[in-house]
């Protein structure tokens, strides 16, 4: 049996880490080698030392869901008083406001709406399209099999549809553990971890990327946690033999279960946790270019923290989010913060686009920023 040493060394030299030895990573508590070998796989995918984000906002358009996911603090069942649907203006408003600050991103994502028809999410696309010039990096894979059951039409034609009524590309929620033994127990409706990569498959067929995704901490084994690392990497290198337009998942972001306020009675992993499943992530998702930091869950140090161990970018500064700190945990940070923790973790900091174009690199520490705004809830 490897060495931690040995399958650090072997993905080093760019030779696949497999299951068995995905597993021996997860189990070891040598943290630091670890992230030590995750950052110079990094620096072979990012050889500058610059530190990139987006500037974006979350619309949660609606909180009406019928999936009644246990770890969710978020939704509300159909027919509940507590449930909307946001009007338009008041999501061509948001999105105002998004540009107004310089941002690139609209997360819109929401409840499974059994309520709403297809054609609410394809003419709020054409609306908004007419509207702005900004990119839509919206619904997730649940959300886009509920527009498949409510329209009867193919999921390659729903995901079709709305790529072509202004959809961009697809953010990887809901993938939380992607093997059916855990998504089961935590959530029934959800559908199968096939379900979830059926999507996203389908969006890299059509043209759209998308991004992947990790919640861990429901209880789940050190052999499941390895098996959805195998599984997205499987799957991008389906998409990337296959020559498609898309590039597939551009990112990988992961963070722990956030249980305060849900159904869910485990206790909360910590940072070291953190950034061991952000290291191994790094090294065994081998054909993913970009990782993100989590600060919305970890907080703005541990977020500094990962870009020694993995990251090269530092996510959304997300103008507006509801879903996690509905579970107790938000963590402000407006852009001088993001600049300023991008610096102290000795990274040049600059503004990217969703495809991870970049924007505007922020090389001077003098640099003033020219639209501030803070995380408003």
């Amino acid at each position: 049996m490897s060495t931690i040493d040995g399958i650090l060394e072997k993905a080093l030299a760019g030779r696949r880490v497999d299951l068995e030895e995905g597993i021996r990573l997860l189990e070891s508590d040598e943290i630091e080698k670890m992230g030590d070998t995750a950052n110079r796989i990094m620096q072979k995918w990012h050889p500058e030392p610059v530190t990139t984000f987006v500037i974006g906002r979350n619309i949660n358009y609606t909180n009406v869901c019928d999936v009644y996911c246990r770890f969710c603090a978020f939704y509300r069942a159909p027919g509940s008083k507590e449930g909307y649907v946001l009007e338009d203006e008041a999501i061509f408003r948001k999105i105002q406001e998004t540009l107004d600050v310089g941002g690139t991103e609209i997360l819109m994502q929401g409840g499974t709406n059994p309520d709403l028809p297809f054609s609410y999410y394809t003419n709020l696309l054409r609306e908004i399209k007419k509207r702005f010039d900004i990119i839509m990096h919206s619904f997730s894979p649940a959300e886009i099999m509920k527009m498949v059951d409510v329209s009867g039409l193919t999921l390659e034609e729903v995901v079709r549809q709305l790529h072509e009524a202004g959809l961009d590309s697809l953010p990887g929620g809901g993938a939380e553990i992607l093997d059916d033994r855990t998504r089961f127990k935590v959530s029934k409706l959800k559908g199968s971890w096939r379900q979830w990569m059926d999507v996203m498959e389908t969006a890299h067929r059509v043209g759209m990327n998308t991004t992947a995704t990790m919640v861990y901490g429901f209880g789940e084994s050190m052999e499941e946690r390895a098996l959805h690392m195998i599984r997205v990497r499987e799957s991008q290198d389906k998409c990337l033999a296959a020559g498609y337009s898309s590039k597939g998942f551009l990112a990988n972001a992961l963070w722990p279960l956030q249980p305060d306020n849900t159904n869910m009675r485990v206790e909360k992993t910590g940072p070291e946790e953190y950034l061991k499943m952000l290291a191994v992530s790094r090294i065994m998702l081998d054909n993913v270019p970009n990782f993100q930091s989590s600060w919305v869950t970890m907080g703005p140090e541990i977020g500094k923290l990962s870009l020694q161990y993995g990251c090269n970018d530092f996510g959304s500064t997300m103008i507006e989010e509801n879903v996690v700190s509905a579970a107790g945990t938000t963590h402000k940070v407006n852009i001088g913060t993001t600049l300023q923790m991008i610096r102290e973790a000795g990274k040049i900091p600059a503004q990217r686009n969703t495809r991870y174009e970049i924007l505007r690199v922020f090389d001077d520490e003098s640099e003033a920023v020219d639209k501030d705004f803070v995380m408003q809830n």
